[in-house]
């Protein structure tokens, strides 16, 4: 039967690839090699795992129903289906099939710790109600959907040690990767498109990566930067230390290269507030605190001059454009303060709040996440978000209470990277799939490393 199953697929493809477009194609080809990789590895639930997580930077998808004027307005200007999508419900059909057969009963302890996240999406989903395009909130909708499905997924089958460490695991490899990316594109200095991938870099130079923009990537680093400071500090195996080095010490260049500003400071933040409550507990190591200075002090010296340039010399503007945009939201803020313009619909509302005396303003959507969303699904769904990322970061404080040396470092640093984040949104749109889903997933984790460590007490 698998003989039978295989050759049909097999044959299927053989026919269809050569009448679907490139991007279509190669999602096709994708899928293909998940179902043969699942097969030959046998667990197909660490497989389908690693897929997500490796898929957050390098971004295998396609946009269906793509639109360009809302997507350089900053809006998400399409449907967009990825290997994250395939692998989610691969994922989901087996924890079902597991929970039918009686083998996993559904664990319903978890509502409560997820209610900020459901609140938040459903009251997204409200916001259709009053949008003015339609298809526009939907592209929005749909994306929190999936990472609401894979939030769901990390927090009822995440279970053991071995679980938490296998995914910190791959999250440090895709950062390895993403960034040994980065830096190649510094050195080769023009975007690079291979297989429907865009490694992108832009005018600076500011290198995005296969993530997205510089913004975007400087996002995603910081995240799993402070992750691998808080894999120095957890009692775990010397491979895996040696991995979290290597991770910082690439994951810093290109954090570097990217020269968001924004990014530099939240990471500075968040690994200075990790440092402070692991010295206060007696957790920092001579060696951790030897490699960490160590590895500061080479990216200090050998890019220096890039750093002292992105610093002290002017920014055409960069962070002054901000105002203006802001002061757009907050217009469209005046006028639907309650309900907001629907979700991702800003970019389709925002002229009309462009008047003569901003002068020559730069239109976008506001490079302030919190304005944003208040902007464009109201005031109660900007009180569920920010309930969402406090509740998250107590439950990440609650985990280091634990006092446990493998747990307790990890979700704690995950804890402080999004707070880190939560400065970051002040100069950002973070509305990218990557960043997310790197987000939404932290949660998860976060909440799973809780109930494992409860558990176990």
């Amino acid at each position: 039967m698998v003989i039978l199953l295989a050759g049909t697929l097999l044959g299927t493809y053989a026919v269809v690839a050569t009448l679907l477009p490139l991007q279509l194609a190669a999602l096709l080809t994708l899928a293909l090699l998940l179902f043969f990789t699942v097969i030959i590895v046998g667990n197909a639930r660490r497989v389908l795992l690693a897929i997500i997580l490796l898929d957050i930077p390098l971004q295998l998808d396609i946009n269906f129903m793509y639109r360009e004027e809302p997507a350089r307005l900053g809006a998400l200007g399409g449907l967009d289906i990825s290997v994250t999508t395939l692998a989610l419900i691969g994922l989901y059909a087996l924890w079902l099939s597991e929970v039918s057969l009686k083998k996993k009963p559904l664990q319903w302890g978890w509502f409560r710790m997820a209610l900020p996240f459901t609140a938040y999406v459903g009251l997204v989903g409200l916001s259709l109600l009053v949008a003015r395009d339609v298809t526009l909130a939907f592209f929005e909708i749909f994306l929190l959907l999936q990472v609401f499905l894979l939030f769901l997924y990390v927090v009822n089958t995440v279970e053991t040690r071995e679980d938490v460490l296998f995914i910190i695991t791959v999250l440090l490899v895709g950062v390895v990767l993403e960034s040994l990316i980065m830096i190649g594109l510094r050195f080769v200095g023009h975007s690079v498109r291979f297989a429907g991938i865009l490694a992108r870099i832009d005018p600076g130079p500011r290198v995005g990566g296969t993530v997205g923009s510089p913004i975007n990537a400087a996002a995603f680093l910081m995240m799993t930067l402070v992750g691998a400071l808080g894999v120095l500090l957890a009692q775990t195996g010397r491979l895996t230390k040696m991995l979290a080095v290597i991770a910082l010490g690439t994951g810093g260049v290109a954090l570097v290269f990217t020269l968001s500003r924004g990014g530099w400071i939240a990471f500075v933040l968040a690994a200075g507030t990790l440092g402070f409550a692991a010295w206060r507990r007696g957790w920092l190591s001579r060696k951790v605190i030897a490699g960490v200075v160590l590895i500061a002090l080479l990216l200090v010296v050998g890019l220096r001059p890039i750093i002292l340039h992105r610093l002290t010399s002017y920014d055409h503007g960069s962070a002054a454009s901000r105002v203006p945009l802001m002061k757009l939201a907050l217009r469209s803020i005046h006028d639907h303060p309650i309900l907001g313009v629907g979700a991702n619909n800003f970019p389709s509302v925002v002229f009309q709040y462009v008047t003569p005396e901003l002068g020559d303003v730069w239109v976008y959507s506001a490079h302030n996440k919190y304005l944003l969303v208040w902007a464009e699904t109201g005031l109660i769904a900007l009180a569920a978000f920010l309930w969402f990322l406090t509740a998250t970061i107590r439950r990440g404080w609650q985990c280091w209470q634990l006092n446990d040396r493998l747990l307790s470092p990890l979700a704690f640093s995950l804890a402080v990277a999004i707070a880190g984040s939560m400065v970051h949104m002040f100069f950002d749109v973070f509305r990218s799939r990557p960043d997310v889903e790197l987000l939404w997933f932290s949660a998860g984790l976060i909440i799973a490393v809780y109930r494992i460590g409860h558990r176990e007490r």
